[in-house]
């Protein structure tokens, strides 16, 4: 199935949407590191980003028009504009690319779109903003007219909204926070997902359910042993993780089904890639240790034996005390890029190219492939049966 990636990135919920079935007509990215990571891949022979045709642009000034006809668009508008971490001006930061989401949907009609972005703009400070977002994504046909405030514009997607009209392009949009760990990824990572199907389609879909839980990581741990056996940690060493999780679990951690399979934990993430400043990690792509990690108050680092905390993008590096691990000697260190890489479910073979401030940029503003695969999949699975409906259709009106 066709697609339209919108600001790409790094190419998280484009690897994740390409496992699930869709293939990009254009990637879109504005950023030339990013570009010039996907392409590096491109030359390195990645089977998985091979076909993609990026383009180093802005995606205010893309021509949709000339792709055709699409079934999906994706992408993670810059998150600056909402996130804790920024200024949080909204429609007034000029980073705010909704608009040209709305914009790519209202030109190309695709039977579907995701979008992701951080859970902050889901806070009471943003809530008619967010209101505003989802409303423009069900009525894109309906514009904001020259010198009206946005404010104006929301009211009018209101009245479209309660009139019952059916006329026009109409999509039925939900949205929900997901957190990351839930679906079998290291990392406590809660981000949105607007999921948009064409009205004329007439689809009835839902986000996947959770796969994974805190409760049944507590069970292996505290209760079987069973994850300390696997990962043949030594008792001394474990009771000093134990007190480190019970801490965590203090701090407001709750638990899940416990018949769900365990979360991932950072220990489960990089079983296997060797000490970063060893002789053995020069051989490992993207896997060096870069020195000046150091924890501060609320800001201590992950624990070895949970999720990893959420990883930080920053607008000028990354922020002190975190993407950090804290060690069971007591010390910390920064996560390499490869490890960040895991932590973000990235395949080991996919290299990230820059610097280690700028390649953790990209890391910290990417989707989850595993996580981009998994809603990836469930709309592709629900486009694919609409499909094969009107098929079955056809050929009953045939026979």
């Amino acid at each position: 199935m066709r697609s339209l990636e919108l600001f790409a990135g790094g190419g998280g919920l484009g690897l994740g949407l390409e496992l699930a079935g869709f293939e990009p007509a254009a990637v879109v990215e504005w950023d030339k590191w990013c570009c010039d990571t996907i392409r590096h891949n491109q030359v390195l022979g990645y089977p998985l980003v091979q076909n993609w045709k990026v383009h180093h642009v802005d995606a205010k000034e893309f021509d949709y028009a000339s792709l055709g006809e699409v079934e999906l668009i994706s992408g993670g508008p810059p998150c600056q504009p909402f996130s804790l971490g920024g200024k949080h001006k909204a429609y007034d930061d000029a980073r705010d690319m909704f608009p040209t989401a709305v914009q790519a949907v209202r030109v190309l009609r695709p039977k579907a779109f995701i979008f992701e972005n951080v859970k902050g703009i889901t806070r009471p400070s943003f809530a008619n903003y967010f209101q505003y977002i989802q409303l423009q994504l069900s009525y894109p046909d309906l514009t904001i007219r020259p010198r009206e405030s946005w404010l104006a514009h929301l009211g009018r997607l209101e009245q479209q909204r309660t009139s019952g009209n059916a006329e026009g392009l109409r999509y039925n949009v939900v949205a929900r926070v997901l957190n990351a760990a839930d679906y079998g990824i290291p990392q406590m990572r809660e981000r949105v997902f607007i999921v948009g199907f064409r009205s004329d389609s007439n689809q009835r879909w839902s986000f996947p359910e959770a796969t994974h839980s805190f409760n049944a990581l507590l069970k292996q741990q505290f209760g079987t042993g069973e994850y300390w056996e696997e990962h043949k940690v030594k008792k001394s060493e474990r009771e000093q993780q134990r007190t480190l999780v019970r801490d965590r679990i203090a701090k407001g951690l709750t638990a899940a089904d416990a018949s769900l399979r365990p979360w991932q934990t950072v220990r489960d993430a990089i079983t296997g890639l060797p000490d970063p400043s060893s002789r053995a990690a020069r051989s490992i792509l993207n896997h060096s240790f870069q020195p000046g990690a150091k924890p501060y108050p609320g800001h201590t680092g992950s624990v070895l034996d949970l999720p990893a905390k959420t990883l930080k993008a920053g607008d000028h590096g990354v922020p002190g005390g975190e993407n950090m691990i804290a060690l069971p000697n007591g010390e910390y260190r920064y996560f390499t890029v490869r490890e960040s890489a895991r932590l973000q479910t990235f395949p080991d073979g996919y290299i990230f190219h820059g610097s280690w401030t700028e390649t953790m940029r990209q890391l910290g503003n990417a989707v989850p492939v595993r996580l981009a695969h998994v809603v990836g999949a469930s709309v592709a699975s629900q486009l694919l049966s609409a499909q094969e409906e009107r098929l079955r259709r056809r050929l009953r009106k045939a026979g």
